[in-house]
């Protein structure tokens, strides 16, 4: 069974947590830290509430973190706060992440959730990947949620936690909710939920592959975030998008995303996806995809997965 993914449905969409800013609610009744790259994780639950005492929690949690690290470099807060809410029913039902004053992360577990859905979630890492990125503005939760939506599969690979081809089959059946639709205006004005989880998530994988192909494979996406975070401090700035994409492009070499966002900025721009996955050697196959590494961009998809 496939595990869940940022649009698996409208319904799991309801589930991503969105930023959100402001005093987080009172602490659980029991907490514990964990050090994770020399950050320090703070975890809030109650034990009694699951049936291992909440150690595959805290254990799901230090996995999260882990993968998040590994993406960055390092975790990209020095402190943050995961409060852990214990609902009826199993899986990961959802979270929240907050900046101010501290970075802190609430999310809903169900009390019977099981350790198998605890290894496929999404749900943390992606709330995680949120942190890295300074908050923009409104008019542009297409790149962060984008972001957090692509940088969670490329992560979770690089650190073996999903596979390669699930990876590249989830966005060969969801990337096209994200391109325009009748009446689109572009990312920054149009807001539904498609082409702000979606179609913010295809100008990542754009980007990934021009800056790729610029530099002949000697940096991707992944350094210029990674820059972006350290500059930044990640989402406790305040930094407006141009700021982010031209600290990303000067850290690659690049201009690709200051013209990517100037192309789709304020109007639709309708990619051939079908084009770009064949010449990166993704084939459909069934539910799943094939990966051809006779394709001319393989080694190109290849760099996008492999850890530094």
């Amino acid at each position: 069974m496939q595990p869940a993914s940022p649009a698996g449905t409208a319904a799991a969409a309801a589930a991503i947590a969105h930023l959100a800013f402001g005093a987080p609610p009172a602490p659980a009744a029991a907490s514990i830290d964990i050090m994770v790259y020399g950050a320090a994780v703070h975890v809030e639950l109650e034990p009694r509430a699951f049936r291992d005492g909440g150690d595959a929690v805290r254990e799901w949690i230090r996995r999260s973190a882990s993968i998040v690290a590994g993406y960055y470099g390092r975790f990209p807060a020095k402190r943050l706060t995961v409060q852990v809410i214990a609902e009826a029913g199993d899986g990961v039902h959802g979270g929240k992440s907050f900046a101010n004053p501290d970075a802190f992360i609430r999310v809903q577990v169900g009390r019977e959730v099981s350790g198998a859905q605890l290894l496929a979630d999404w749900v943390l890492v992606h709330e995680m990947t949120h942190l890295a990125l300074p908050d923009t503005g409104e008019a542009h939760a297409w790149l962060s949620e984008g972001l957090a939506t692509y940088v969670e599969g490329v992560a979770r690979v690089q650190a073996g936690n999903r596979s390669e081809a699930d990876v590249w089959a989830e966005e060969i059946r969801q990337m096209p909710r994200g391109m325009p639709q009748a009446d689109d205006r572009g990312l920054d004005h149009t807001h539904t939920w498609g082409r702000t989880y979606w179609g913010g998530a295809m100008f990542c994988l754009l980007a990934d592959v021009e800056i790729r192909e610029r530099s002949h494979n000697r940096f991707g996406l992944q350094d210029a975030l990674r820059a972006v975070a350290r500059a930044s401090g990640g989402l406790a700035a305040d930094w407006p998008i141009e700021r982010v994409l031209r600290t990303g492009d000067e850290a690659v070499g690049t201009t690709t995303l200051e013209d990517l966002y100037a192309q789709m900025k304020d109007r639709p721009v309708t990619p051939d996806l079908m084009k770009l996955w064949q010449q990166l050697g993704i084939e459909p196959e069934g539910s799943s995809v094939h990966l051809s590494d006779s394709a001319p961009l393989a080694e190109v998809r290849r760099a996008i997965m492999r850890a530094p």
